[in-house]
């Protein structure tokens, strides 16, 4: 039996939750989430972050924050979850401001992975339809 070299790497190694929020691919929330009801650390995809959570210039001064997005975020995940406990996998959509003029609603699918850390604890990674 042969075993291909690339095939034998991607067993043996695994990129770990710590080292994506480290890098900066998952951003940690779990700060912001504790304040919305989580009670397990909570990350969000870079992708997600940049697209949704970050407001687009020009809406900073129409009451879009961060911290007012990831709310919303966070109180329809809860929703979700709510609707599906046994799930580890949830989609649900989120709808997010993108233009100030004229006023553009986007409705956009999120995905609440539910599973173990690192360390096999509890805990939610927020991410776009297509992130990985």
């Amino acid at each position: 039996m042969v075993i291909h070299c690339d095939l034998l790497l991607r067993m043996v190694y695994s990129y770990t939750r710590k080292q994506a929020i480290e890098d900066g691919n998952l951003i940690d929330v779990t700060e912001q989430a504790k304040e919305t009801g989580f009670k397990v650390p909570v990350a969000v995809s870079l992708n997600l972050y940049e697209r949704y959570i970050t407001p687009p210039k020009g809406l900073e001064g129409e009451g879009q924050s961060v911290t007012g997005r990831l709310h919303d975020l966070f109180s329809m995940c809860l929703l979700a979850i709510q609707d599906k406990q046994n799930e580890s996998r949830i989609s649900f959509q989120v709808l997010f401001l993108t233009k100030g003029t004229p006023r553009t609603l986007e409705e956009v699918e999120v995905v609440c992975q539910c599973g173990p850390d690192d360390d096999m604890k509890p805990c939610i990674t927020l991410m776009l339809a297509d992130d990985d």
